[in-house]
């Protein structure tokens, strides 16, 4: 139903808090559909990090309502900031 009104931007809040670890893939791939096919910039705000540096090609860290870090998935795994605050010691 989103698609209808040929959006330019897609917003979602947490879209896989609660969901299946098979249907976070399923969703995951929808989203790129969505991007790819129909040229709809995907916002997503989300708190599952492997789904979310799968997904996307850019990445805003926040913390405490400031940008933390920005760059792509492979850049904030590796930023020393993120992992101290989110993805913890490796």
């Amino acid at each position: 139903m989103v698609l209808m009104n040929e959006p330019k931007l897609l917003l979602l809040d947490e879209p896989t808090a609660g969901v299946n670890p098979t249907a976070i893939k399923a969703l995951m791939d929808c989203l790129r559909w969505v991007r790819s096919d129909f040229s709809i910039t995907v916002l997503v705000i989300e708190h599952n990090m492997p789904a979310i540096m799968d997904l996307a090609d850019r990445i805003y860290c926040l913390n405490r309502g400031r940008v933390l870090a920005e760059g792509t998935p492979a850049q904030i795994q590796n930023d020393q900031r993120v992992i101290d605050a989110y993805l913890g010691a490796r």
